[in-house]
């Protein structure tokens, strides 16, 4: 949902930025101030995973994709074009989908990281001594990122496949379409990726939440970036009911969602 004047404002900002969004460049992240609310001193691995489809808490990625289909239960709609999907099966002609080059994989729901699962992890040794499966195996810390259920959306399974590792940008107002209506486009020589305006907001507090919590670096033109759609996009509905069923669900949610004093915080 965009905001009267916002267009414009983001435009700026985008341009200020250099358009382009890098997935992990120094230097840090900046911190919230003082009179934000704290997040927990104890470490993101501290507590064990649950692993049943009743308890409450963070799960690794094969527990957390049993649960995605009640937090969006009533919400099935994909994250990148707005397509319909009952089960696994996307409606494709419920947004003018047209695929691109796979029609079997545009033809079903896959949930998707928001945050990659590349830049969760590959700057972990796990992943230097044997990629995502070794460090699905055996971190822990990478365990709960990867299943972290704010971090994961349902997504045309083409379109998952096509954004891979991307970062997120914006850098035209008039794209070429490439899945018939949808309005996501992916540059992949440039290796970036323009989600539709209707989630640009909700993918940037979803981004901003998770370098946050797992300590992640994130450039100071990304964080523009994010904090611009954030600003100009704002949350909505559809974030505020999935964030309190995430909360349910795994016990905490995203509170760049819930509480507009930490959204301002972290972006001044």
């Amino acid at each position: 949902m965009k905001p009267a004047q916002g267009s414009r404002r983001l435009w700026i900002v985008i341009l200020l930025a250099g358009c382009h969004v890098s997935q992990v460049t120094p230097p840090a992240a900046k911190t919230p101030s003082s009179s934000a609310p704290k997040r927990p001193a104890t470490s993101v691995a501290s507590s064990r995973l649950v692993n049943n489809q009743t308890a409450v808490g963070h799960r690794d990625f094969a527990n957390a994709k049993k649960v995605l289909p009640k937090i969006f239960a009533g919400m099935e709609d994909d994250f990148y074009c707005g397509c319909h999907y009952v089960g696994h099966v996307v409606q494709l002609a419920s947004c003018g989908y047209q695929p691109r080059k796979n029609p079997t994989r545009a033809a079903r729901i896959e949930w998707e990281h928001v945050v990659p699962a590349w830049v969760l992890g590959h700057q972990r040794q796990c992943w230097q001594q044997g990629g995502r499966k070794h460090c699905t195996d055996t971190d822990a810390v990478f365990q709960r990122a990867e299943g972290d259920l704010n971090n994961l959306v349902p997504a045309v399974g083409e379109v998952n496949g096509d954004r891979s590792n991307f970062a997120y940008s914006a850098w035209t107002r008039q794209a070429t379409t490439m899945y018939g209506a949808c309005q996501t486009v992916v540059d992949f020589k440039m290796q970036r990726v323009q989600p539709r305006e209707e989630v640009r907001g909700r993918a940037a507090r979803i981004t901003l939440y998770m370098y946050q919590t797992y300590d992640l670096h994130m450039s100071r033109q990304d964080r523009q970036l994010m904090c611009a759609w954030s600003r100009t996009y704002r949350v909505d509905d559809w974030e505020r009911k999935r964030d309190e069923r995430i909360v349910r669900w795994q016990g905490t949610g995203n509170r760049l969602v819930s509480d507009p004093a930490w959204l301002k915080a972290s972006c001044g």
